[in-house]
C-alpha cells in the first residue's frame, strides 16, 4: 500500500502544478518521472507519450496512468490518475458554485502560471529533441512534423502525422543496430482483451440503457462516457463535444471553460464542472468517472499488447521516427496554443526566458517555480 500512497502523492503534486494543458503536461511528467526519479528512460517515455496519441481520450492522463502502471501495476495506473486529477475537480467543483460571483479568469495570477507552462514546454522539447532526435533524418522529422500539424489543424492529424514519422523511421533505421532495452508491462494479454472488451461494450450498452431509462445520471454518463471515446486531439476538443450533449447555460459552459484552462491538471476535468453544474456533487462523481474511463481502458489494454510490439525489430525501428515526431507535435503545441494564447506583451516574454532559465540552467524544482511565478501573479503584475 505503501508503494501505491508513493505514487498517489507524487501524481498530486503534480496536479497541483501541472498548469498548461497537455503539452505542458508532458514537460511536466518528463521533468518528475525521467529526469528527476528516473522511473523510465527517454526512449520509454516518448514511447508511452506516443502511445497515448494514438489512442482516443486525455492523451497527458494516459501517460500518467502508463507510468503508475510501470511503476505498481494497474493500481499503481489508477493511484496516478486519482493523484493527478483530483485537485483539479476539487477546484472546478467549489469554482462552479463561486465562479458567477467572483470572475477571475483573466486575473493576472493565473496569466504568470500560464507562463510558466510555456518554459516547461520549451524546455521538454530542447531535452527531448537533443536525446530523441539526435542525427539529422530525426531532426528534419521534428520540423517536418511540427510543420505538418500547425498547417493542418485537423483532429485525426497527430495520429497521421506519428504514423508517418513511424514509416519514415521504419525504412531508414533498418540496418541501425537497436541497443535500446524493451520495457515490460507485468500486463497479460488476457487483461488487455478484458480492457478493451469492456471499453467497446460500455461504448455499445449504454446508448441502449439510455434510451429505455429516465435516469439522468445515467444520461450523464453515457455523454461523458461517448465523448471521451471519441477525443482525438486532446482537452481542447471536449468543448464542442460536450456543447452538442449537455444542456447547460451556454455563458456558463463557456466560464466553466475558460476557468478549466487556468487550472492545474487535465482540460478533461471540464467535465466535473458540468457535472457539478447540472447535479450537484453526484454529477461530478458520475461525470469525472464517465470521461476519463474510457482512456484508461484503452490505455491499459494499449499496455498489454506493447509488450509483444516494442520486442518486434520492425516496431523498434519505427519507433525511432515515432519518437522524432512526438517531439515535432510538441514543438507545434508549444508554439500553437501555448505561446500564441499566452504571450501577449514583451514583460510576458521576459518572464518566460527567467522561468526558462530556472528550469534549464538552474535546475529548479518546478513546484517552486509555480510558486513563485504565482507570488509575481499576486503582487507585481
Amino acid at each position: 500500500m505503501r508503494h501505491y500512497w508513493h505514487v498517489f502523492l507524487i501524481a498530486f503534486r503534480l496536479g497541483c502544478t501541472s498548469f498548461g494543458g497537455p503539452a505542458a503536461h508532458i514537460g511536466y511528467f518528463r521533468e518528475e518521472y525521467v529526469v528527476k526519479r528516473k522511473w523510465l528512460d527517454e526512449q520509454t517515455y516518448a514511447s508511452l507519450v506516443a502511445l497515448a496519441n494514438f489512442l482516443p481520450g486525455p492523451a497527458s492522463s494516459q501517460v500518467g496512468i502508463a507510468i503508475g502502471t510501470l511503476r505498481a501495476g494497474i493500481v499503481g495506473g489508477f493511484f496516478a490518475w486519482l493523484g493527478f486529477t483530483l485537485p483539479s475537480v476539487f477546484l472546478l467543483t467549489v469554482f462552479a458554485f463561486l465562479m458567477n460571483r467572483y470572475g477571475f479568469e483573466r486575473a493576472p495570477w493565473i496569466q504568470s502560471l500560464k507562463l510558466v507552462a510555456v518554459a516547461v514546454v520549451a524546455q521538454a522539447v530542447f531535452d527531448m529533441g537533443k536525446k530523441l532526435a539526435p542525427d539529422r533524418l530525426r531532426q528534419s522529422i521534428v520540423l517536418g512534423a511540427a510543420a505538418f500539424v500547425l498547417v493542418l489543424e485537423e483532429p485525426f492529424i497527430q495520429i497521421i502525422t506519428l504514423i508517418i514519422s513511424g514509416i519514415i523511421g521504419y525504412f531508414a533505421y533498418q540496418k541501425e543496430q537497436d541497443n535500446s532495452v524493451a520495457v515490460t508491462f507485468s500486463l497479460s494479454k488476457r487483461i488487455g482483451v478484458i480492457a478493451f472488451g469492456l471499453f467497446f461494450i460500455l461504448l455499445l450498452i449504454l446508448p441502449i440503457l439510455n434510451a429505455n431509462t429516465s435516469s439522468q445520471l445515467l444520461h450523464l454518463f453515457d455523454s461523458m462516457y461517448r465523448t471521451g471515446s471519441l477525443v482525438f486531439g486532446g482537452g481542447h476538443v471536449v468543448l464542442p463535444l460536450l456543447e452538442q450533449e449537455v444542456a447547460v447555460n451556454k455563458d456558463t459552459f463557456l466560464a466553466g471553460y475558460a476557468l478549466t484552462q487556468a487550472m492545474p491538471g487535465p482540460l478533461f476535468t471540464f467535465a466535473s464542472y458540468v457535472g457539478t453544474v447540472l447535479y450537484g456533487i453526484g454529477g461530478t462523481i458520475i461525470a469525472t468517472v464517465g470521461i476519463f474511463l474510457p482512456g484508461f481502458l484503452l490505455m491499459i489494454g494499449g499496455l498489454s499488447f506493447w509488450n509483444t510490439l516494442q520486442h518486434k525489430h520492425a516496431v523498434r525501428t519505427a519507433l525511432l521516427g515515432v519518437n522524432a515526431g512526438v517531439v515535432g507535435i510538441l514543438l507545434a503545441a508549444l508554439y500553437d496554443p501555448i505561446f500564441t494564447d499566452t504571450i501577449k506583451s514583451d514583460v510576458d516574454i521576459v518572464l518566460v526566458l527567467f522561468y526558462f532559465v530556472l528550469f534549464h540552467v538552474w535546475k529548479v524544482a518546478s513546484w517552486k517555480i509555480v510558486s513563485l511565478a504565482l507570488l509575481i501573479g499576486l503582487f507585481i503584475l
